[in-house]
């Protein structure tokens, strides 16, 4: 068995900024790393969705993940996908070059190993020849990327996977609090660990079980979510109200994502720019980035309530 350990608590989801010509924009990246550090987080999930992996080519993902690694430091662990081809053979190529880059564990997109009217005998069996090319001392985890569509996995690939000892992190996204106790139980005792991407869920789940949060909020107030990780024990009844705020906070998920993120992310400073390639910043008109303004204001007043 792989001889690995990723603590409980908060891995956001990495936002790439780019400068207004579509170029990766290193230096707010550096501030990036570094705001999500300063907040406490557990560890960094590198080339996701909102990282905008599915238009990253594979140079900048190997460069991405690179930089984040070194800029990181070993102050906490970074998992990273980059995931996204088709073929085995370019999958292979892509996750290899993640773990030569110097990831902490390499997360594999449930919905590259099948196609969307595939069974799970054949999503099964792309798995398997998936691990016979990567390193047997390679860390692994799953992630249920929405896009190009949401593949959750199942029971019984989750049994195996956390029984075979390569396994160590779940990104889950069934936003449903049943199976996510229901899949806690099947991994109870294994290395696998699981991380809700879900806000209105994350409270219950976590007295279940769950080790933490790897959702988008976690780029708009990840010390927030690691307080909750951290005191919901201890202080049961703030929370409560807590979560509460992050619940109705998190409808902001809804909006124009990633832009209003990058928004945010410039209203503190960290950004030179919301330009992104999944969505035009012009999307973001003017009450929306008045709602992340709002946004702001509140999340500095609950901060002030937690730690001054």
């Amino acid at each position: 068995m792989i001889s690995k350990s990723f603590a409980d608590g908060v891995y956001p989801v990495m936002l790439t900024p780019f400068s207004d010509d579509n170029k990766v924009d290193y230096a707010s990246l550096a501030k990036l790393v570094d705001w999500y550090l300063e907040s406490g987080v557990a560890g960094l999930f590198a080339n996701c969705q909102s990282s905008e992996m599915f238009f990253l080519s594979l140079e900048e993902r190997i460069e991405l993940a690179e930089f984040i690694i070194k800029r990181v430091d070993s102050k906490v662990p970074v998992v990273v996908s980059g995931h996204i081809s088709d073929s085995r053979e370019d999958q292979l190529k892509e996750l290899n070059a993640m773990a030569d880059a110097g990831a902490d564990a390499l997360i594999l997109i449930t919905n590259r190993l099948a196609g969307e009217n595939e069974g799970d005998d054949v999503w099964f069996a792309n798995l398997q020849k998936l691990l016979e090319g990567i390193p047997s001392d390679m860390p692994l985890g799953f992630y249920e990327c929405p896009y190009p569509y949401k593949r959750l996995i199942s029971d019984e690939s989750l049994k195996w996977c956390a029984e075979s000892g390569r396994f160590f992190f779940m990104k889950d996204t069934c936003c449903d609090i049943e199976t996510i106790e229901r899949r806690l139980k099947i991994v109870k005792g294994s290395p696998m660990k699981l991380f809700n991407a879900n806000t209105s869920t994350l409270l219950e789940t976590l007295k279940s079980g769950a080790n933490g949060f790897s959702g988008v909020m976690a780029n708009f107030h990840p010390e927030l979510y690691t307080w909750l990780n951290r005191e919901y024990e201890k202080q049961p009844e703030l929370a409560e109200k807590v979560s509460d705020f992050l619940t109705i906070a998190s409808m902001i998920e809804r909006q124009v994502y990633p832009v209003n993120a990058k928004y945010y992310q410039k209203i503190i400073g960290n950004f030179s720019s919301i330009q992104t390639r999944v969505k035009s910043p012009e999307l973001l008109n003017e009450t929306c980035q008045l709602e992340v303004r709002k946004l702001d204001n509140l999340t500095r007043e609950i901060k002030s309530l937690l730690f001054n």
